[in-house]
């Protein structure tokens, strides 16, 4: 007979003395909003645990069995989100989308977090679930995460000049309910050449549609759809910012949002408060499901694939306007042609990447 898992009570009072402190930190800041974006970013967290649902290992299924269903759950999210974001955008003030050119850049950036995301083992939303779990992986891999963030916006000057075609946008074109109808039927185009009539799962439909909800409720609150990578090129930035280093003479942290996230209180911004609600909500689910990974050991090699790949998908996710969350879901939810681009262009990525997992002790499929 085998037990259940016992929950861990050291790592949930970790995580509940750290949501403590969250909740003690933004209490005073003006945001009213702050507390539901947390609360939001918890249960997003637990849900990744608790569905096991992933993004690195979906492309992996693809590539190397076949395999086409992990991915085309993932297209579940953003066809839950695209009902959401898109008629509120459209029609209530205040509520914003993620809109981006499509051209050179995006592809190579998206090129780049594809080989990152297989060499570290995890995406942008996988890093922060997985180091929630206690994954000494990701521990290597997210500080260098956070850190090719910096060095990727540092970049972008010299890619602006690259070939663009610019936006394509789905609402300016059609209206909120065409721009809908049009994302949802581009959604459905790539659902059926991937899937080619194998039926998803149902708990992998499930949790797309979990996980969409949770991310369609986090746009209410926060005002713009689910994003991870502006969080994280923060969490270094301020740091180096306060080292010395003036990077607030750089284009991308002159823009107006930009330079008010990198001058404010780190939990301010949306982004880097529900990333830390994703830790939490992650952490706290693997302890009460005995599920904590702090014990698989890490040899030389597997530090060296997370350093790198977290420097990779750092920089390709500030080239491309973000990772599998904010690029692909909340590109393709704001009915944007660059999200739907950004998972075409991530696979051939992907591809060398999965070649490379070898040679830092990790298997193909």
């Amino acid at each position: 007979m085998t037990l259940a898992p016992r929950p861990h009570a050291g790592a949930l009072a970790l995580a509940a003395v750290g949501c403590a402190a969250v909740l003690l930190a933004i209490a005073p800041l003006p945001d009213p909003w702050l507390p539901a974006v947390f609360a939001v970013a918890l249960l997003l967290g637990a849900a990744f645990v608790r569905l096991d649902f992933g993004f690195a290992g979906g492309f992996r299924a693809l590539l190397e069995a076949g395999d086409a269903r992990p991915v085309g759950a993932s297209l579940v999210i953003p066809a839950v989100v695209a009902l959401v974001i898109l008629p509120v955008s459209g029609l209530v003030p205040g509520y914003g989308r993620y809109v981006a050119p499509v051209g050179v850049q995006l592809l190579l950036g998206a090129m780049v977090f594809g080989v990152g995301m297989q060499v570290a083992n995890g995406c942008g939303s996988g890093v922060l679930v997985a180091a929630g779990q206690g994954s000494r992986r990701m521990f290597v891999a997210l500080p260098c995460f956070c850190l090719g963030g910096v060095l990727g916006a540092l970049l972008l000057p010299m890619s602006a000049g690259l070939p663009s075609l610019g936006s394509v946008d789905l609402l300016e074109l059609f209206g909120p309910w065409g721009g809908l109808a049009a994302t949802e039927a581009l959604l459905a185009l790539f659902a059926l050449a991937l899937l080619r009539g194998r039926p998803l799962p149902v708990p992998a439909l499930r949790a797309g549609c979990v996980i969409g909800v949770l991310a369609a409720l986090l746009f209410l609150a926060s005002g713009t759809p689910w994003g991870i990578t502006t969080g994280l090129t923060l969490w270094a930035a301020q740091p180096l910012l306060a080292a010395g280093w003036d990077l607030a003479a750089q284009p991308f942290w002159q823009l107006d949002w930009t330079r008010q996230a990198l001058l404010g209180p780190v939990l301010a911004n949306h982004a880097s408060l529900s990333n830390v609600g994703l830790v939490l909500g992650a952490l706290a689910a693997a302890a009460w499901s005995g599920g904590l990974r702090h014990r698989v050991p890490l040899g030389l090699p597997g530090a060296l694939g997370a350093a790198l790949g977290g420097l990779l998908m750092g920089v390709g996710a500030r080239l491309s306007y973000g990772c599998n969350v904010g690029a692909f879901i909340g590109g393709a939810a704001s009915g944007s042609l660059h999200g739907f681009v950004w998972l075409m262009a991530v696979v051939p990525g992907c591809w060398l990447g999965i070649r490379l997992r070898p040679c830092f002790g990790l298997p193909r499929r």
